[in-house]
Parts: C-alpha cells; structure tokens; sequence
C-alpha cells in the first residue's frame, strides 16, 4: 500500500537526521536511492490526490445539477451536507482567484473570490486573496481592511501579513514593510507568503538602491517558486542598476524562456528588445 503522508513524514524526517549525523558522507550514495525513493512515493501521492480531487469536483457538479425543493425544510443532515456542499464549491473559487492572482488577473481573482465569500461566509483564505487582489488593483485602503481583519482573527496569518509587508511598500513605508515580510519568513507557515516574502523584500531593497540585497531576495524566491516569472524581471532590473549589464540581459533571457507566454517573460522579451535598441529600465519598473 502507498505511504500515507504521517509516513511520508516520518521518512523525511528520519532521512533529515541522517542527514544531519556525521557519518552522513559514508552513506551518500544509500541516501541519494532513498531520497530519490521518498520523492517518487510523495509524487506517486501527489497524482493519486489530485485523482480524488477532480472527482470530488465532479461529484460537486453532479450536486448543483439536483433540482431544488421548496416545499419542505431540509432536514439537519441535509443542511450540514449543503453546508459541506458550499465550502467545497468555495474551495474551487478560491483556487481559481489564486490562479488568477498568480497570473496578473486581479480583476477577475476579485470577482472569484468575492463568489468564494459568498459560498463561504468569513472564510478567511478567501478574505487574505481578496484582499490581495484588490491590493494589486491599487485598491490599497480597502486591501488594508481586509489584511487586518484577518490578522485580528489569525496574528499568524501569513498571506495577509505577506501584502501588509507590500502595501507599506507601496506607501514608502519601507521600515514596516521589512518588519512585516521579516516575521513572514521567520513564521515560514505558508509557502506562498514566504515565496512572496523574499520577493517583496528584493522589491524594497531595490526601491532603496540596495542592489546586492535586492538580488539575493529575487534569487531566493526563484529558487521557492521557479514560475514567478516577475521575480527575473525585477532581478534583471537590479543586476541593470547595480551595473552588471550583461547579467541582466541574462536574467531577462532566463525570464522569457522559462514562460515565453507569461505577461512577466513577454515583458522580459520587450526589455530584452529595448536595452539591446539602446534603451534603459526605467527606475519605476
């Protein structure tokens, strides 16, 4: 039988004291079968996961597909079970205002999100995305609503704290910003926010000429989340004004081939396309 994921667990953890001991060079190679084993056990869990998701999506449809009764009160276990029905059909909304987060969509992210809380009542992952997705509208008083009463309910919240740390940025705030995507990256409970963490935090080094700071943090969210194509644009433009020209060519290039369909890799080709005409970033980015 495949591993359950408190197994999976167990075997990660097991391998990281190995890992750790130090005799760990004498086992290199019997540790590299193992890890290579564990990986392919979590990618094999991974794909039978996402199996039951689609059907439990399909099952969902399925539901919303039964005519609706109007002559006689659900019963409790029927309510409970519409209830269940709801936060699931939430769920889909949610991932759906991610995805369209995560592709510069903010507008229609709002739209998903807003029907997630629909759905979904106080939901609070929806709350912290939309507040995100206004965020990136520039909607920044009405993000900061959101942000805070997430926080007030969750002081551990990362995704909403992760785009308090962002909006402080976009008011010039710079030493609250750093406080906020610091204790992001300290908490380190939310792979989204951290990822976002480290890019936000290259975003305000470089808005204070830190150049050498500012790469670091671009390099450490490509290496959390190689698809956050924007995260090549704004190193190129670090590596452009620090003065490595040519490394920022490369950095552009690597944007543009690692999503060439991307807003963020077309917007690396046209940079690409404009230094090499003799032009220049413009410090605003």
């Amino acid at each position: 039988m495949p591993d359950s994921s408190a197994q999976l667990r167990s075997r990660a953890s097991a391998l990281a004291s190995r890992l750790a001991a130090p005799g760990a060079a004498a086992e290199r190679e019997r540790l590299k079968g193992e890890l290579a084993t564990l990986y392919r056990s979590i990618e094999f869990e991974l794909a039978e996961l996402a199996t039951v998701k689609q059907d439990a999506l399909a099952l969902i449809e399925k539901w919303k597909t039964l005519p609706e009764s109007s002559q006689h009160p659900l019963p409790m276990a029927d309510a409970r079970t519409v209830v269940l029905a709801d936060h699931l059909g939430a769920s889909t909304y949610i991932e759906k205002g991610w995805h369209q987060i995560s592709v510069g969509d903010a507008v229609g992210a709002e739209a998903s999100l807003n029907r997630a809380l629909e759905l979904a009542p106080g939901d609070i992952q929806a709350e912290a995305l939309l507040g995100w997705a206004r965020m990136l509208q520039e909607k920044y008083d009405d993000a900061m609503l959101l942000f805070q009463q997430v926080l007030l309910r969750d002081p551990h919240n990362s995704l909403a704290r992760v785009n308090v740390g962002y909006t402080c940025l976009k008011k010039g705030i710079f030493g609250e910003a750093i406080e906020h995507l610091s204790r992001v990256i300290r908490l380190d409970n939310d792979r989204k926010a951290t990822l976002y963490a480290h890019f936000y935090l290259g975003l305000v080094y470089l808005e204070r000429d830190m150049y050498d700071d500012a790469q670091a943090f671009f390099r450490k969210a490509l290496g959390l989340g190689p698809n956050l194509i924007e995260a090549y644009y704004e190193l190129g433009r670090a590596h452009w004004f620090g003065g490595e020209q040519d490394r920022a060519r490369e950095a552009w290039r690597e944007g543009f081939t690692a999503n060439k369909f991307s807003p963020w890799g077309k917007r690396c080709a046209e940079m690409l396309e404009t230094v090499e005409s003799g032009g220049a970033p413009l410090r605003s980015g």
